[in-house]
């Protein structure tokens, strides 16, 4: 263990929260690949729905009164039929799988291109000194439109940036850090992520409401007004509480050579060309869905109420997504020369999809979870028994959301990937608290806050062991326990602030938290 001169004592690392939380790392770390997960989930819905059958389990519904819904047994001739016969139509008619991919053909050119790097780049290394912190943690939150890049560009920067400023780096990674991470949900732009989680949404919430659509914009307004509470939060916390923790930095603790600086260096002349003109196509593109949307007129609207609710535009989200990051991807991919002709552009979105071997093999087996769940009616059954027990204790008003935020947080300790999180409870906690009257919209508008507050403490988040490593360039034999210790303060207040933000935003001021979406359900 490190000695008490990196601003953390023995007994704060090794604290009873500390032990929890390698508790949480030990469990964690006994629990099989995500995609084991998810088939042995299948295994065991399969399993629960013959035993659930044979016991009859039902529930009422409530929307007349009158009719029983029963469990269904997937453990039969018809249920292994069903199986067998919807194997494949299951995966490829999973809403999240075709949004994604499309989403990321356009984020991959924007990508390879250099374009998202040098936007980095050129936003954190201009920033007053002043500036800096708030800077870097507003940096971290928007990059989240390609995450990866933030994890892999952004925090190793934001660390050698502090230290060329005489600042302790750890200070800068961990301010990147919870941009990038604990912020992973806020965004100024809709993002891969929010497809991702709007299709799992949707098919959750069609558990109660067979033709309910849940749009990839469904928490564009709440995300957005996010984005700057945890920049502000974030750099009031590295400023105030981290940095002050950490101490002056000793460059002796080091285990790389410091010295070399390159890749703070400025943005050359043809990369700043190349962000103009990048941004100048990206006004050209929005002008022109303007034109589509704002008019009464507009071809994008809905073709019989004219209303932007439910309009080929809201549908079609992710078709803009894909161009408005493919075409100034490829405009700036031009001017500095990674990009010349069509082909680049094609082996670009061929990389981006070669990326995502893990996730399509993760898809295959949560779509068929998903569906095995929906088939025995055991989402139903469990929302209506919970929405009961809600109703009767009481707890049916808006407290229910900092409770329901909680075992988000909570589960994501052990459970790090958003996407497998969501789709194990999505079909649990969506209907049940449609029932007791609210949205879809809001209900993963709140799940996304608990989802993104705790990825900065666990082991089990994808990214972790890379940012230990960034870490260790910085403090020689720096172990989990003081990352974590460093992290809390972001998650404690990130949790708290975010909370309140939802509740002033959603039921103080009632204020929707997308386009056209409702804050109720009913």
């Amino acid at each position: 263990m490190q000695s008490s001169n990196n601003g953390y004592s023995e007994t704060s690392k090794r604290g009873w929260f500390t032990r929890f939380l390698d508790m949480v790392e030990w469990l964690g770390n006994l629990l099989p690949h995500p995609i084991t997960l998810f088939a042995i989930f299948c295994l065991l819905v399969i399993v629960a729905s013959g035993v659930a059958a044979y016991f009859g389990v039902s529930a009422i519904d409530p929307r007349d009164g009158e009719t029983v819904i029963q469990a269904v047994s997937l453990l039969n001739a018809e249920g292994i039929q069903k199986i067998v016969t919807n194997l494949v139509t299951n995966f490829t008619g999973f809403t999240p799988l075709g949004t994604v991919l499309v989403a990321l053909l356009g984020v991959g050119v924007a990508e390879r291109s250099g374009l998202i790097s040098a936007a980095m780049r050129g936003l954190v290394m201009k920033a007053p000194p002043k500036l800096i912190t708030v800077t870097v943690v507003f940096a971290g939150v928007i990059s989240n439109t390609a995450s990866e890049l933030g994890y892999v560009v952004l925090v190793p920067l934001a660390a050698m940036i502090f230290y060329g400023l005489g600042r302790h780096p750890l200070a800068g990674l961990a301010a990147a850090f919870a941009g990038v991470s604990a912020g992973y949900s806020a965004n100024l732009l809709i993002g891969t992520v929010d497809p991702l989680l709007s299709g799992i949404t949707q098919e959750a919430a069609k558990i109660v409401d067979e033709n309910y659509t849940v749009g990839a914009e469904a928490n564009w307004y709440f995300m957005m007004i996010s984005t700057f509470l945890i920049a502000i939060m974030g750099a009031v916390i590295t400023d105030k509480i981290v940095e002050p923790k950490l101490g002056k930095y000793n460059k002796d603790e080091a285990s790389i050579d410091l010295s070399d600086q390159s890749s703070m260096e400025p943005l050359n002349i043809m990369e700043k060309r190349g962000l103009k003109l990048a941004g100048v196509s990206a006004l050209v593109l929005a002008g022109i869905l303007a034109l589509t949307v704002v008019p009464e007129w507009g071809i994008l609207r809905h073709p019989e109420t004219g209303d932007v609710k439910g309009s080929p535009f809201l549908k079609g989200v992710v078709v803009y997504i894909f161009f408005f990051f493919a075409i100034p991807g490829f405009v700036y991919g031009r001017v500095v020369k990674t990009m010349k002709n069509d082909r680049d552009v094609i082996d670009a979105m061929s990389h981006s999809m070669g990326t995502m071997g893990m996730y399509i093999v993760l898809v295959f087996f949560a779509a068929q979870f998903v569906n095995f769940f929906k088939w025995t009616n055991f989402g139903t059954i469990f929302a209506i028994n919970g929405a009961e027990f809600l109703t009767n204790i009481g707890m049916t008003g808006p407290l229910i959301f900092v409770f329901f935020i909680m075992v988000c947080g909570f589960v994501n300790l052990m459970l790090g990937s958003a996407s497998a999180q969501w789709a194990i409870t999505a079909p649990i906690f969506v209907p049940m608290l449609m029932l007791i009257g609210y949205s879809p919209e809001v209900i993963q508008a709140a799940y996304r806050i608990g989802d993104s507050v705790t990825n900065v403490i666990t082991p089990m988040m994808s990214y972790f062991g890379l940012i230990l490593a960034v870490a260790a360039r910085y403090k020689q034999n720096l172990g989990i326990g003081t990352l974590v210790a460093m992290m809390l303060p972001y998650s404690m207040i990130f949790f708290l602030g975010w909370t309140v933000l939802f509740f002033i935003w959603v039921f103080g001021f009632g204020l929707p938290v997308g386009p056209a979406a409702p804050t109720y359900y009913g």
